[in-house]
């Protein structure tokens, strides 16, 4: 099972193209597309990024379509085109709306994906807010939480070693059907739980195998960590693999000669790297990284500066 533990802080990236909302995409992502997708896959390959990661939304209403846009790729097809050109790094949904799909069909999906790269996948999981996509596809919005623990148990079976898995839960039972091919990863692929909501922080410390806040500022982290701790202590898994998560601030690495926002970590790599310690210091083990950029080239270009100049500062 693919983990980051402790000792170093491994870096992933949020693939840019693939969700276009306003809060953060940039203006070249609107007309880039395939190939656009290939090139920062294979940058983050080639420089060690830990992961590339894939949005969920599968139809945007018109009332939030000017801030959401329509545009989401569904992560299993983007993610399946990303693994064929990439050698390393790992495959995340970030996050997968899996209640919104009975668990054996996410299974047969990630299961897939995880045989076909060669293990790995990391299943990124969260309960989801847009009301219309749960009624279009008749899932219980109300009961969404509930609903992604449950999905969350019968995923660890469905994805699990055995041909025949088998659950049988308040909502969801399944026994006697077999599925192939099984995960490349034993005893199956890690699920990360995402969100910051007391719901959520609690879901992910006793469910999951990592956490993926949800955008949470550093001055939040500290006190959320600590109660992913201590839940987990209290129900015996603290000594258990487990991967904390945190979103840095945009990153824009040396001087820029364009406006890169207010809130943007830029200048000298120490500088950087110095900033992203602190993220360690409060427990986290995987940073997800967005650079400010004006095309796909700049893109890659900041990702090759920081893996050879702000990587190297962190260990």
């Amino acid at each position: 099972m693919l983990t980051y533990p402790s000792g170093r802080l491994s870096y992933g990236i949020q693939l840019p193209v693939q969700s276009q909302s306003t809060l953060y995409a940039e203006p070249w992502e609107a007309t880039a597309g395939p190939a656009e997708l290939l090139a920062v896959a294979r940058a983050a390959d080639r420089h060690g990024f830990a992961y590339l990661a894939c949005c969920d939304h599968v139809a945007i209403p018109r009332r939030l379509a000017g801030a959401m846009s329509t545009v989401w790729y569904d992560p299993v097809a983007t993610l399946s085109f990303l693994a064929a050109a990439t050698e390393q790094t790992a495959l995340l949904s970030h996050v997968a709306v899996v209640g919104l799909r009975h668990p054996l069909a996410t299974a047969k999906q990630y299961a897939t994906l995880d045989h076909l790269s060669g293990g790995r996948v990391i299943l990124g999981v969260g309960a989801g807010h847009v009301r219309e996509e749960f009624d279009a596809l008749g899932a219980d919005f109300a009961a969404r939480g509930a609903v992604l623990d449950e999905t969350v148990d019968a995923l660890k079976a469905a994805l699990g070693p055995d041909e025949f898995p088998a659950w049988q839960g308040a909502r969801i039972s399944f026994s006697g059907l077999g599925q192939r091919p099984r995960p490349a990863q034993r005893p199956r692929p890690p699920l990360w739980v995402g969100g910051s909501s007391p719901a959520a922080v609690r879901r992910a410390a006793l469910r999951g195998d990592g956490w993926l806040p949800q955008g949470d500022p550093r001055e939040a982290l500290a006190a959320k960590i600590e109660r992913i701790r201590r839940l987990r202590g209290e129900a015996g898994l603290d000594g258990e693999p487990f991967t904390v998560g945190a979103l840095a601030e945009p990153l824009y690495v040396g001087r820029a000669t364009w406006d890169v926002g207010r809130r943007t970590l830029t200048g000298a790599p120490g500088a950087i790297a110095e900033s992203l310690r602190a993220y360690q210091a409060l427990g986290v083990t995987q940073v997800q990284l967005r650079f400010r950029s004006r095309s796909a080239d700049e893109l890659t270009g900041q990702m090759e500066l920081y893996a050879q100049q702000v990587a190297p500062l962190l260990d």
